[in-house]
Order: structure tokens, then sequence, then C-alpha cells
């Protein structure tokens, strides 16, 4: 009936009319679309800048313009074959690898291994790889490595093996242990009377939570029905991460030499540089927005700064504004427990009975709850204090050395443990990167710009002399014979750095994650 009743009322509306509306409807969309596209336009000058902005516009432009030519059949078929081809390369170099000879299992046993047979190949397994990690020459990945640390801890993880805090009930000394664990990382960051967290799975996890806790306290406190994200481009990846699994918008804001931003870093993981963080948490206070400060690397290191005798700005629950919370080793900290609830999860209507869980995981490893509290006990205060002198004077020795090296140069203001350094055209740092690979190092490979960078660890003091000689040399080797490092590394990322659709590259990555489950 409405719908006849609609045909009859157009058919009464004269034709010429009929004409004359459309066009004003289509003069009003294109108002529309060009105040909604001028609008975004102001937007983005104002947080970029105007030729920032104009660099990103001409992206898009490339980016479209690469798609559609992508759309060409012998063009999409020529980019499929060498992505493949690359990916082929990966598995080929993963499975095929020496050090992939000592058999397992790919089935389950038919009768079970004995322990010896059992013990022989997981020890075998754990000496495969080219880097000699006990030596230093890894970035980050090994923190301590001290063979009474590690015997401390396995025994700590043995006595807990089978628990898990899902079952406060049945195992309450690992309950007490887990709170214990967050009590002192609040006291360690200054943290007020009702600060609180949780023990996590790691960084990533950490964040997660926090974006999770502050995205429930918009719906629920602000009614934000479409929340964003502001962070610098320098930000960890798990916020892109958090940001994708929860629908949040995020924005990101190029970093300079003037940059202030939100979303803050103590230290960033690319550079080691630390963001501006008094200025974001009055930021926050003012606007009464959510403030994460990330301490993705060096937690344990910059927490104690000033009684190792380094200056560094504020960072931790001293410094004002609501929701501040800084992330230690694996535990993710609130100024308060009205922020902390949002992060939970809780349902009181499943069948199976009233479920709450703190964070992601149902049931979690309680062994590795006590390994961290073994091993932060058995440091104590002036256990770190010593490890942040020498981890910290490790890094100061490193950069002085790359500063000494011609076609180097460092990237950011190292802060704590982590040293960036980039290399000065034409000379190619992914070049040497592969060169340093080939000398059994094991550098983080950064983009935008065109970096390496060393995550200093107890490991590494000792064995900076040797990293300094190996990278003069490397950087001579690369000047001689700059042929001989054009693939690898450099071709990656070069390729990487030209291409203004980053679709191929995405396919690579999920075949390089692919290719981590080859046999």
């Amino acid at each position: 009936m409405i719908q006849k009743n609609l045909e009859v009322l157009a058919s009464k509306i004269p034709p010429f009319f009929q004409g004359s509306r459309m066009l004003l409807f289509g003069q009003m969309c294109a108002v529309y679309l060009t105040f909604k596209t001028l609008n975004a336009f102001r937007r983005d000058i104002m947080v970029y800048g105007f030729l920032p902005t104009m660099g990103l516009y001409f992206k898009e432009i490339l980016k479209t313009t690469f798609q559609l030519f992508n759309r060409v059949p012998s063009v999409r078929k020529e980019v499929d074959t060498q992505v493949q081809k690359i990916i082929d390369d990966m598995k080929k170099e993963m499975v095929d690898s020496p050090s992939n000879s000592t058999s397992g299992a790919i089935i389950i046993p038919e009768s079970g291994f004995d322990d010896g047979k059992i013990l022989n190949i997981l020890m075998k397994r754990m000496e495969e790889g080219k880097i000699d990690w006990k030596k230093g020459r890894v970035s980050g990945a090994i923190y301590h490595g001290g063979k009474q640390m590690i015997d401390l801890t396995n025994q700590a993880m043995s006595i807990f093996n089978v628990t898990n805090p899902l079952h406060p009930d049945v195992f309450p000394g690992l309950r007490r242990i887990e709170a214990e664990v967050v009590s002192m990382t609040l006291e360690m960051f200054h943290a007020p009377e009702d600060g609180c967290g949780t023990v996590t799975s790691g960084g990533t996890e950490s964040i997660l939570m926090s974006v999770r806790a502050h995205l429930e306290r918009a719906k629920k406190e602000k009614n934000v029905k479409k929340p964003n994200l502001v962070a610098p481009v320098t930000a960890h990846t798990a916020f892109h991460k958090a940001c994708d699994y929860f629908g949040i918008d995020l924005v990101l804001i190029p970093v300079d030499e003037k940059t202030g931003r939100l979303v803050g870093s103590a230290v960033n993981y690319p550079h080691g540089a630390m963001d501006d963080i008094v200025g974001l948490a009055n930021l926050a206070k003012y606007y009464d927005i959510g403030m994460h400060v990330d301490c993705c690397l060096g937690s344990f290191v910059i927490a104690f700064m000033e009684d190792a005798g380094f200056k560094t700005d504020p960072f931790d629950f001293r410094v004002p504004g609501y929701g501040f919370a800084p992330k230690g080793t694996s535990v993710i900290m609130y100024s308060n427990s009205n922020l902390r609830k949002y992060q939970y999860f809780v349902t009181t209507r499943w069948p199976g009975g009233i479920y709450a869980s703190p964070t992601i995981p149902g049931s979690r490893p309680g062994s590795l709850i006590a390994g961290c509290w073994a091993a932060m006990v058995s440091m104590g205060k002036k256990g770190y204090i010593q490890s942040c002198k020498d981890i910290v004077n490790s890094r100061i020795k490193i950069q002085k050395g790359i500063e000494s090296i011609p076609g180097l140069k460092i990237v950011g203001d190292p802060v704590t443990s982590v040293v960036a350094f980039g290399a000065v055209e034409p000379l190619n740092i992914y070049s040497i990167k592969d060169c340093m690979t080939s000398k059994g190092w094991g550098l983080s490979t950064l983009q935008y710009p065109p970096a390496l960078h060393m995550a200093c660890t107890r490991l590494t003091v000792g064995a900076e002399d040797q990293l300094i000689d190996d990278l003069r040399n490397s950087v001579q080797e690369v000047n001689e014979n700059p042929e001989s490092f054009a693939k690898g590394s450099a071709a990656m990322y070069g390729t990487a750095v030209s291409l203004p659709d980053d679709a191929p590259l995405n396919t690579i990555a999920s075949g390089f994650l692919d290719a981590l489950y080859e046999i």
C-alpha cells in the first residue's frame, strides 16, 4: 500500500520539476562532497603541515594508479610471479637450512620417545642458528642470558609447572605471586596509592588491554560511538594491531624534531628516543582522554636511570594525567582501578557458569609468572641499578663508535638502551645489515627512514669493541663491493620503499608467516 501511494504521488509531480529536483539533489551532493574533501584537507594540513599533506596525497594518487595498472592481467601476472618467487625463496631458506637436519616428529610417534632422546633433540634444536647470541651479537631478544638467572627461573617455573591463575582456589600461592609482581612494578614506577595493574603475556597484550580499556571507557563514560587513537608513527606496531582488532581509527602523526605526540613512548622501539611525556600527560588531562605510555624497550632500565646516575625526563606516574599507563615487563599498569575494570571481560549468563578474565587468555601459564617473580626478587633494586649502568654505558660506547665511522649517522636521540643509525648516501644501510649478518650479528632493520638499531642488553656489555670493528669493516666492504650486497635486505627494503601499494608486501609478509610452519 505504501509503495502504491508513493507511485501515485510521484505520478503527480510534473516531469520538469522532477528533473529540477534531481539537478538540485546532484548539486547538493557535489557541494557536500566538496565540503567533506576540503574539511579533510584542512584537517590534514593542521595535523601534518602543507608540504607533508601534499606528499601524502601524491602517494595516494600513486597507490591508486598502481592498483589500476595491477588490474591489467599481464601486469598482475608479473607482480604475482615475482611475489611468489620471493615467498618460495623464503620457504626454501627456512626448510632446506642445514640446521634443520635434526630429526623430530611430524606426527605423534606410535611409541613415545625416551627422555634422553627428547632432551637430545631439544638441545640440538637450541643450538641451531648462525647468530651467537651468547656473545651479545643480537639486538635485544635475550636480555639477561646469565646461567645463574636461567637456572633460578627454570627451577621456579618447574615448581609451578602445572599451575593456572584461572583457578585461584586451587593455586592460592600463585595468586599471591602475581599480585606481588604487579605491586613491585607499580612501586618501581611511582604509582599513586590507588594504582593497579595486571600481568600480561607481553608488551603486545599490555597495549591491547590498554587500548581496550580506553575504548570501553570512551563508549560508556563519554558516549563515543566511533573512537580514534592518536599516535606517532614511531609508536609500537601493537597499536596498529589493537586498532585493527577493535575497529578503532588509528591517526598516525609524523615525527620530526618539532613533534609533540599523544600515545607516548619511553622509549620508542625504532630509535630509542623518548617522547614528551609531560606535555602529552598535560594534554590528556586537559581533554580528559586516555593516555598510554609504552615502555616497549628498556622498561626495567629507564625505571632505574635516576638511581644509576643518568639524567632523564619524567615519564612515570609522577607525571600528572588521567589514565597514565606505563607498561612494565609483561605488566599493564593503570592509575586507578576504575580504568582497569574496563580491561576485564565478564559474562554472567554462560551455561558454564559466571566467567571473568582479566586479560585476553583464559588459562595462563602460572610457571611464567613464578619465573618473573623469581627474577625480580633475585635482581633486587641494586641489581637493576647496576644493570642499568652497564647497559646504558654500553649503548653510549656503541653510539660514540658509530659516530666515529665515516658514512654512518645516528638516527634520533637515544636515551636508554637502544641506538639507531643510518647511512649517508650513496652507502646503503641495508647492505651494511647483510654484511654484518655474514659476520654473525643480528641487528634490527628499520625503515622510514632506512636504518638499523642495536638494543643493548647485559650480553652486549663487553661486545662493543667487536661490534664497532665489524661495523667499520662492513662499511669498507660495502663501499668497495656494493654489487656483492645488492640482494637480500637491500633488495627487499629497496623494493618496499619503491612500491606505492602495500598489497604485494602484505602478501610477502603473510607468506613469511606461512613459511614459519613449513617442515
